[in-house]
């Protein structure tokens, strides 16, 4: 798409290139073209290898530390970083507890997480659903109690994603329960070596085990780590959610998957005019969805948050992302079907086929997460006939 960037937005895009392109380790790059799990050093080394550029915060201020790149900046990044096969670098501190911390927490707090955010010293995870409360998370039931300069939390966190490898969690808990459920949140840092905090791996579809249960037993969380004020986490947690979804569309992404499918289509004996279709029709989804995702850029740009309208990106963001999934089992076929979970780990070679069919049938199943989490699609549907329509 040819679009009217200044001609320093155009040199900052071909510097992100440069650097992408001489820095992606090709073992890196490999893993992620063949869907094989990434391991927990897989994430630091490539994190460390953008945080040494400063652009592993890529959304920060510069106030904080950060690159201070314009919205356009940032837009251009992701596109560059999405064409090529890197490792999606893991947002729960970069991208969710940052920005809550920066814009809500203490002089302290900054002081204290921040840097360590910035430089990739520390591995986050999210403490937000529950059983009983995933898409309600408003009736989440995890306690926080008062006692003294502690909070005593007690309770139950699902799905949540890496605490097998986080040091830390940014988490709900309840601490009133005499108000609106809305009113009675509030958002704890929680240090998840803190006794009384168990994990337990969840394992999933495609055999990996990056969810996990999460107990707490009475565990104690200092007052200092409270982010703002006692009950008004809803509203920072709402803050984290408006941002965690305008960055789900992955449209970049998107784009060079089905770059690689029309690869393995050209390379195919045969194609069917199903399949052709289907390609197409990607393509057209892809150009919509840019073009939804500029629309909000220009909010971005004129000051304003992408608000409730960044739904409209995760849900058609995370559909096309299933279906580029559904696509490649379908060209790929019978090559798909051996199930190898040593070339998954990056521990075996690539077992027999063309293209990248081994780890197509994990990425079909793991991809299955994506219109769940960030929020339900069902949900962003609520919030935009609610929020944008104005239904009742």
């Amino acid at each position: 798409m040819n679009l009217d960037f200044s001609a320093e937005d155009h040199a900052f895009r071909l510097d992100v290139r440069r650097f992408l392109e001489a820095n992606l380790p090709s073992d890196l790059a490999a893993k992620v073209t063949n869907n094989q799990r990434l391991t927990r050093d897989d994430f630091i080394s490539w994190q460390d290898i953008l945080a040494r550029r400063n652009w592993y915060a890529i959304g920060w201020p510069k106030a904080f530390g950060g690159p201070g790149l314009t919205p356009t900046q940032r837009y251009l990044f992701e596109q560059e970083y999405g064409a090529l096969p890197c490792p999606h670098p893991c947002q729960f501190g970069i991208a969710m507890a940052g920005p809550v911390i920066y814009s809500f927490g203490s002089k302290e707090q900054q002081n204290r997480f921040l840097p360590r955010i910035l430089g990739n010293k520390d591995f986050w995870c999210q403490g937000y659903s529950e059983p009983g409360a995933g898409s309600d998370l408003a009736a989440l039931r995890t306690a926080a109690a008062r006692d003294g300069d502690h909070y005593v939390v007690n309770g139950q966190k699902i799905w949540t994603t890496w605490a097998n490898w986080a040091d830390w969690m940014f988490c709900l808990v309840k601490t009133d329960t005499t108000v609106k459920p809305q009113e009675g949140i509030s958002f704890l840092l929680i240090d998840m070596r803190s006794p009384g905090i168990t994990v337990r791996p969840i394992r999933t579809l495609d055999g990996d085990a990056e969810f996990n249960e999460v107990f707490f037993d009475n565990v104690r969380v200092p007052v200092d780590n409270l982010v703002g004020a006692e009950g008004k986490g809803w509203t920072y947690a709402k803050f984290l959610l408006e941002f965690e979804r305008f960055s789900m569309s992955g449209s970049a992404r998107a784009k060079r998957m089905l770059r690689e499918l029309k690869v393995l289509a050209a390379t195919a004996p045969s194609v069917s005019p199903v399949i052709e279709d289907r390609l197409a029709r990607l393509a057209i989804e892809l150009l919509a969805l840019e073009y939804m995702e500029l629309r909000l850029l220009s909010r971005m740009n004129a000051g304003e948050n992408p608000g409730p309208e960044a739904s409209k990106l995760k849900i058609r963001g995370t559909e096309v992302a299933q279906e580029i999934t559904r696509l490649r089992l379908d060209l790929t076929g019978p090559d798909s079907l051996p199930f190898d979970a040593a070339f998954l780990d990056g521990e075996g070679d690539a077992p027999f086929g063309r293209g990248t069919a081994g780890g197509a049938v994990a990425a079909y199943l793991n991809q299955r997460k994506l219109t769940i989490w960030g929020g339900s699609n069902e949900v962003q549907r609520m919030i935009l006939a609610r929020q944008v329509l104005g239904l009742g």
